[in-house]
């Protein structure tokens, strides 16, 4: 038998075989196989230990006999070369009289030790399973035979016999029943935690040592137990308020997981001593109106006005405002003369979703206070179990952690364990044991605590905090608890799960299990704590008559890193912005761009490039989509603006055409153009992300939130991937700002365009996000031009505001000969069109038969066929922003031409791209004018099911059929 896995050969059937070989190993390491000599030889947390106190003060050398079978070996060292004149054992262990050592009794110690050493390794292990984690009792957990001493040779005679463990536990010399009175306690109390499977032996050896030191529990101080206290009662006492004063509505309480609240005081406290500065929240509904009150000090008077159907915000701010159990705050709290920073993001009622966003938040934070060791800036999240376990986006939240672009320094998970997902039990939604098994695809360590413990809740987040700081890693607290009201406040719970709220109903709450602990602990009496809980309910009375007359005098935005900024609803909001730079900059960049290092293996084509960009500067013309990309990103950059773009293979580009990052042929090293342009001008990154929509996406967007100084892009690898994020896109991107306030400047670039490349690679599904658009919430270009696609980047950031921006992009316009700007066309002055006007030789607009109005690609196939059939009577107009409408401007291009006929022509299906969103728009702008034509006229392909079609042969002869109805005037 190989020794290649511990978990597979540490078990019952092999220890007396594994004690067995340990006995010849310790004689002389070549009477076993070599494998199992190294086997031994790096046991390092366990059998190591006992091999280490052989050597040091604890074991001590005696004057022995030489016997049969021990000449020359030094069991402490493993095999000597040269004989040695004393022989090693246990200080408990004396020599027979005569003075002779028994080399029966030497192995017999080391078999005990050996043997004593994998039952707490067993303990460390599988402890965990026989943890107390239920409040409710529902599920004792049975007993595990990996933990019982009979499984490793002990029977009840042995369990009273002194046996060598060099120091492990704390004990040096203990008998087995101390080893698992020890271990139970460090174990299989009310935490239950999974280490073992980390491999990084650093932060396991921390772990260990952390724990069994102190028997895995906290000696709180009585001024800590009345603390836990005191948060418990305003945790019950604010849902027991609420319950009673809006009977029957949804609040979506903690009641039956009060402790969240003095472990979120403890995280918070003990991080404030570590170093920790600003701490971003995310969390689902249930017990958020609990930490907005309790941990982010919003004013119950505010809450209870909100309760009352009153607005979250002043009556003069737009928006559509959201339900009370979805809204964030931030706030400043004060521990130990340590300020810190809170805030608490607003999210959806769709689970998990807000997880990357905070993180992307909290990124973003990092590096506003220069954290590069990302101590300060901490993300705190909370789950419920179901969701946890059963969310996507959990498992692209972990595999954000440890990735350069997107790392920031360890996530504390806090999962409030409800033993049930509305109505359906932990068997029905997962197939692992536990919830948070998903958190070991990082390794992390995971804390399983009962939550009627308190006490043990709060040490598990100090625990937690504490390997965060000192790891920079994920940490994850499985609090398990319940629902006292099942899902929300008008649920009835014991339609499906009966036996449990049958339980529930009987059982004491959390906070009366911890004040009879501290009254038989002589700590408090009753008359205290009943004296406690009036002064509470006192509180909630006077802020509950304050409420009446509550009115919120400031919107929670446009402060911190948004002061300055405004909101876009004024009449005097400019949506265009300053975008044209002077040449001098123009031609600076282009240096930049077009130059390698000269100590730079480049690739050939690469190089071909280079000096075709070197050329579009020099000549003025042919500037490019890629190099118009770039040169927004330059200028803007040379402005001090900093620029950060993610997406699947965004660094060379879905279509090889960005090549941010140059690569070296021989050793693989990156230069990045954009980064060379000058001294102290902002960064570049540009990341290739895992492949990842909705977390990523969601991570973007975090940072827009957070960050409204740096443009920040996304870019889909295929338009139509990015529907992969579509809640990102649906619930935050699209309705933060109405619901929220939260305005971001996030920039979606999704290639679009119909080249027969199938279903799956042409549509970006444009008619999604037209259909999301209102109150001016966001844009939606699908530009034609490098210029515009210039101008449209920088008017990100050169305005007063912020608005998301979906852009549709290229890819075979990527390359087109048309699809190219004049380097005039980017200089002072220059700006943004919304509307594209016909250039082309043309008869007098008088006599122009018909407007041809497109968006995107289609316009470059229309263009093409016209000159090739010597048509002059047909006007192509370009609707360069399709959101918000371009009235004005598109009124002034149709009024040029009295006589035409007006048609919409787009690639994609008539139940797609922009048509039902272009149609009553144009014609309302052919009415404002008074136009002949009273309605449009589509030319498209037909209504299908499917995006495209899959056969090159099929989309060419629908591709000719459309340009060809669209120049055809009857």
């Amino acid at each position: 038998m190989k020794p290649q896995d511990l978990d597979t050969i540490l078990n019952e059937s092999n220890a007396t075989y594994i004690a067995e070989l340990y006995a010849r190993y310790t004689e002389s390491p070549t009477a076993v196989d070599q494998s199992w000599a190294e086997f031994f030889d790096g046991l390092q947390d366990d059998a190591s230990a006992l091999l280490a106190e052989m050597r040091g003060p604890s074991w001590q050398p005696r004057e022995t006999t030489v016997v049969g079978g021990m000449e020359g070996y030094d069991v402490s060292q493993g095999y000597a070369e040269r004989p040695v004149q004393a022989a090693y054992a246990p200080a408990s262990y004396s020599a027979p009289a005569g003075g002779s050592v028994n080399s029966d009794a030497i192995r017999a110690a080391a078999n005990d030790s050996i043997r004593a050493l994998m039952l707490i390794r067993s303990y460390r292990v599988r402890g965990h399973l026989e943890a107390n984690l239920d409040p409710l009792g529902l599920a004792p957990r049975e007993p595990h035979p990996e933990l019982d001493p009979k499984t490793y040779g002990f029977t009840e005679a042995d369990q009273d016999r002194p046996i060598f463990i060099a120091n492990v536990l704390g004990l040096e010399t203990a008998t087995i029943r101390q080893i698992v009175s020890m271990a139970r306690k460090t174990y299989c109390g009310s935490i239950g935690i999974e280490f073992m499977h980390i491999q990084e032996p650093e932060q396991k050896a921390w772990i260990q040592q952390r724990i069994e030191s102190i028997g895995n529990q906290t000696q709180f101080t009585a001024r800590g137990k009345e603390a836990i206290l005191d948060r418990l009662i305003a945790a019950e006492g604010f849902e027991n308020y609420l319950h009673t004063k809006y009977v029957g509505t949804k609040r979506f309480g903690i009641d039956g997981g009060e402790s969240l609240m003095p472990a979120m005081e403890q995280i918070l406290k003990r991080g404030s001593q570590l170093g920790i500065r600003e701490v971003v929240f995310g969390m689902p509904h249930r017990g958020r109106l609990n930490v907005l009150a309790n941990v982010m000090s919003k004013p119950f008077r505010a809450i209870f006005s909100e309760f009352m159907g009153n607005p979250s915000k002043p009556d003069d701010v737009m928006g559509s405002g959201d339900v009370k159990y979805h809204l964030g705050t931030s706030a400043d709290r004060e521990f130990d003369g340590n300020v810190v920073h809170l805030s608490l993001t607003a999210n959806p009622s769709h689970l998990e979703a807000v997880n990357t966003v905070v993180l992307g938040k909290v990124r973003a934070k990092q590096s506003q206070r220069k954290d590069t060791e990302r101590e300060q800036v901490m993300g705190i999240l909370l789950h419920g179990d179901a969701a946890f376990a059963g969310q996507g986006l959990v498992a692209e939240t972990f595999d954000l952690s440890h990735l350069k672009g997107y790392r920031t320094g360890g996530t504390i998970h806090f999962v409030v364990n409800n033993q049930i997902g509305f109505t359906t039990k932990p068997t029905d939604s997962r197939s692992s044991p536990y919830c948070s098994d998903i958190a070991k695809v990082v390794q992390a360590p995971i804390l399983h605590v009962n939550g009627d413990d308190p006490e043990a809740v709060v040490h598990a987040a100090r625990i937690a905090t504490e390997f965060r700081q000192e790891f920079k890693q994920d940490v994850v607290i499985d609090m398990f608890c319940y629902r006292r009201f099942g899902h929300n406040e008008s649920d009835e719970p014991a339609f499906t799960q009966p036996k449990m709220y049958d339980v529930i109903g009987k059982h004491p709450t959390t906070k009366d299990i911890y004040a009879k602990q501290l009254i038989k602990e002589g700590l408090l009496t009753e008359d205290r704590i009943k004296e406690l809980d009036k002064s509470f309910q006192d509180y909630l009375d006077d802020e509950f008559k304050a409420s009446e007359n509550y009115r919120p005098n400031k919107a929670d935005w446009l402060e911190g890193k948004w002061s300055g900024l405004a909101s876009s609803h004024g009449e005097d909001a400019d949506w265009t912005g300053d975008t044209g730079v002077a040449d001098d900059l123009l031609a600076e960049v282009g240096r930049a761009l077009s130059t390698a290092p000269a100590d730079y293996d480049i690739n050939r084509k690469i190089l071909r490039q280079l000096k075709a960009k070197a050329k579009m500067f020099e000549t003025g013309e042919g500037i490019d989509w890629a190099t118009a990309e770039a040169m927004a990103f330059g200028t803007l950059m040379c402005e001090g603006t900093p620029v950060r773009l993610s997406g699947q293979d965004c660094q060379r580009g879905t279509f090889s055409q960005r090549h941010a990052k140059l690569i070296d042929q021989t050793n693989e090293a990156k230069y990045t153009p954009l980064n060379n342009i000058r001294t102290g001008q902002a960064e570049l990154e540009v990341l290739n992300s895992p492949l990842s929509e909705a977390g990523v996406l969601g991570f973007e967007y975090g940072i827009t939130l957070a960050e409204p100084h740096s443009l920040v892009l996304w870019e889909a690898q295929f338009g139509d991937f990015a529907n992969g994020a579509q809640v990102i896109i649906d619930q935050f991107i699209s309705s933060g700002e109405a619901k929220w306030l939260r305005m971001s400047g996030l920039v979606m670039l999704l290639p679009h365009g119909y080249e027969g490349q199938g279903p799956e690679h042409s549509s970006a599904r444009l008619e999604r996000y037209l259909q999301l658009c209102g109150e001016n919430n966001m844009q939606v270009a699908n530009v034609t031009t490098p210029a515009n696609y210039y101008h449209i980047l920088r008017r990100q950031i050169r305005r007063s505001f912020r608005k998301p921006l979906i852009l549709m992009t290229p890819k075979s316009l990527l390359r087109h000969k048309l699809a190219v700007s004049s380097l005039s066309e980017f200089g002072t002055g220059t700006k943004f069109l919304p509307v594209i006007s016909e250039s082309g030789k043309m008869v007098a607009d008088s006599k122009v038969k018909r407007v041809v109005l497109s968006s995107g690609k289609v316009y470059y196939d229309l263009l093409a066929e016209r000159e090739n059939r010597g048509i002059e009577d047909v006007a192509l107009v370009r609707v360069e922003q399709l959101y918000p409408w371009p009235e004005q401007e598109l009124a002034t291009e149709l009024a040029k031409y009295p006589n035409a006929d007006v048609v919409w022509c787009q690639e994609e299906s008539e139940n797609m791209g922009s048509w039902y969103y272009v149609d009553r728009r144009i014609e309302g702008t052919l009415a404002s004018i008074k136009h002949k034509t009273g309605r449009p006229v589509y030319v498209g392909r037909a209504a299908s099911a499917s995006p495209a079609t899959g056969l090159l042969k099929a989309h060419l002869r629908e591709q000719a059929e459309l340009v060809d109805a669209a120049l055809s005037v009857k």
